[in-house]
This record gives structure tokens, C-alpha cells and sequence, in this order.
């Protein structure tokens, strides 16, 4: 099962991020409301996170056993290719920043274990550190659950993110928070276990839509809900980080997936697709092109203003991020997948 139109929205969730990364002196910054919007748009990792459940869930749910070895091969074929090409593009600027054990943690992906290293090179890879624990997990996670509809996983992935939300909120107020740039707020905003409860809830929505799946036009509720997610960012501060905004991401999911109205012909336009797909390689390598960019008109003496660079920015990066896709990511992940395993 393929749902065409769920794509387009990583490409949202994305720029959303990208701009948050940007510069706080853009134009946007400077609009009242608006600019809490983009202050907080680190919560399209969360959007991510739960997409990512999601899919897994529709991707596999015809199989009776996930073979462990083949959907590892899988992931990183689809993962690590362009994750290493983001390493790279940063050391092109910044190969002061090299550093052994920095590398090692990055080329394995534990990077956000441990709360002062979390953000360590190109920062971005952080969430991509906490995505190999996902799929780490899930194999297990289906051949013992969700392919045997054991419902207790239904029980463990609401108490988590119970439990989560509890956490997330208690911990700064009883004093064991101390701000930004420290290894307290790496702990408490990129652990991967405080976004496991993402991911497992992603999940269960997948079931629930597999289960459920019914086409009708949903234009008008998706639209509610949207207004709704950025009404909430906006004007109402909470910590959503941690999967606070699955009450809204997940009914988004749900009906964008099986709306059939003219959202869903808009989003399954065959450039709006194309825009999806390429959105992993906006996300993990925006940061070094961002660094690139800036180094050349620094290098070629352009005093454009933070708006004009803004423009710049993103046009380099979608003409990147669509190179990187066509020549990098697809035939790395269809060369990566030839290879089989031999069992014995």
C-alpha cells in the first residue's frame, strides 16, 4: 500500500525546519505570532517520528514475520547513504570540527545517547540517531505484537506516552534543567527513548488506519486540524517536543491518508510527490548547504540582505537536495538492496 499524499507533508514538516535554522533576523521573525511558529518548529521532528511509525506499519502489514537481516539492509539503504553525504558536505566548511570519537559516534549513530554529544557535527543527524533505535526495535516489535495482535502493546505505547508527557513537564520545574546548550537539555529534547513513545504511537495508527481504511472526503477536518496544530504552536506554550502533538499529528495522518477531496489531488500532484521524496535530503544536509551558501557569498563579497540570502538558500538547497535524491540517494538505495543475504 502506497498513500501518495502523505508524502508532500515531510516536505512541509521539513521547510518548516529548515526555516527555523535559518536566521532569526528573516522576515518571518519579525511577524508578531508568526514568528512562535517557526521558534517551535522542532516539532516537525515529532511530525517525523510518528510518520515514520506509520509507515512502517503500511509498508509491512501483509507480512506474517519481518526477516530481521533484510529490513536492516533495508533502512540503511534508505537511511545512511545520504546521512554520511550530510557528514561530509559539513566537514567542506567546518573540517576544523574533526574529530575522531565525534565521527564514531556519528558513523554509528549513537550520537543521542549521550546527552553533550547529541548535537555533535551536522547537527540534524541527531533525530536520524534516534531513527536507528526505531527500527532496532521494530522487527521485534511486529513479529511478537502487531503481527500476533497482541494487545498489550497497545497498553505499554499509551502509558509511555503518558509517562513521556509527565516527564517532560516535571523536569524542568523540580530545578534538574539547566537551559539551552547543555547536556540536561540534550537529555531532555533528543534521548531516544523520550520520542520511542512517537514511534510506537505512529504505529498503532497504522493498525487503527489498516483496520479502519475508509476513503471519504475529509478536505474540511484536515483543514480544521490544521488550523488547529498551528493555532497551538502559536499562541499556546506547551512542551510538544516529545510527542505532546500526536493528539493532533495522528488524526492529521489519519485522514490526509484516506481523504480522497481535492487536499489529497493537490498533494498527489506528481511535483508536490516529488517534494516529499526529496525532503530527507533537505532535512540532513540543509545545515552544510546553509554553510556553503553563506561561505560563498562571503567569499564573493555579496552584501545581500538575510531575506535575499533566504532566497538563495532555498533555491540552492532544492536544486541539491533533488541531486543528491536522483544521483545519490535512489541508486545507493537500489544498489544497496541487490545484496542478499545467503541463509543457511
Amino acid at each position: 500500500m502506497k498513500i501518495g499524499q502523505i508524502t508532500f507533508t515531510r516536505f512541509v514538516a521539513a521547510m518548516a525546519i529548515v526555516i527555523s535554522h535559518f536566521n532569526k533576523d528573516l522576515f518571518l521573525y519579525k511577524i508578531d505570532y508568526i514568528s512562535n511558529l517557526f521558534l517551535r518548529a522542532n516539532v516537525g521532528v515529532s511530525y517525523f517520528f510518528i510518520l515514520s511509525g506509520f509507515i512502517m506499519i503500511i509498508a509491512y502489514h501483509k507480512k506474517d514475520k519481518i526477516d530481521y537481516l533484510e529490513f536492516y539492509k533495508n533502512r540503511f539503504a534508505r537511511i545512511y547513504p545520504l546521512y554520511v553525504l550530510g557528514l561530509l558536505l559539513y566537514f567542506l566548511t567546518r573540517s576544523q570540527m574533526f574529530d575522531v570519537y565525534k565521527v564514531v559516534l556519528y558513523g554509528l549513530g549513537i550520537q543521542s545517547w549521550i546527552p553533550g554529544e547529541a548535537m555533535i557535527l551536522n547537527f540534524p543527524g541527531w533525530s536520524i540517531s534516534v531513527e536507528f533505535f526505531f527500527y532496532l526495535l521494530f522487527p521485534l516489535l511486529y513479529n511478537h505484537f502487531y503481527s500476533r495482535n497482541n494487545k498489550m502493546i497497545w497498553v505499554v505505547s499509551i502509558a509511555l506516552w503518558v509517562i513521556t508527557q509527565v516527564f517532560s513537564n516535571l523536569y524542568p520545574v523540580y530545578g534538574a534543567y539547566e537551559g539551552p546548550h547543555t547536556p540536561s537539555h540534550e537529555f531532555l529534547y533528543y534521548f531516544p527513548f523520550w520520542h520511542l513513545n512517537e514511534f510506537l504511537i505512529g504505529n498503532l495508527a497504522g493498525i487503527f488506519f489498516i483496520k479502519n481504511f475508509r476513503q471519504k472526503n475529509y478536505d474540511r477536518q484536515i483543514i480544521a486540524i490544521f488550523v488547529l496544530i498551528l493555532v497551538s504552536l502559536i499562541f499556546v506554550p506547551l512542551f510538544y517536543h516529545n510527542g505532546l502533538m500526536a493528539l493532533l499529528f495522528v488524526p492529521a495522518i489519519l485522514m490526509i491518508s484516506a481523504n480522497n477531496g481535492w487536499i489529497t489531488r493537490f498533494f498527489s500532484l506528481k511535483p508536490m510527490e516529488y517534494l516529499g521524496e526529496i525532503s530527507y535530503g533537505i532535512y540532513i544536509t540543509h545545515i552544510p548547504v546553509l554553510y556553503l551558501v553563506r561561505e560563498f557569498l562571503e567569499w564573493q563579497q555579496y552584501t545581500f540582505n538575510i531575506d535575499i540570502v533566504f532566497v538563495i538558500y532555498i533555491m540552492v538547497m532544492l536544486l541539491s537536495s533533488a541531486i543528491f535524491y536522483q544521483l545519490i540517494e535512489k541508486p545507493m538505495r537500489n544498489l544497496l538492496r541487490k545484496i542478499h543475504f545467503s541463509k543457511q
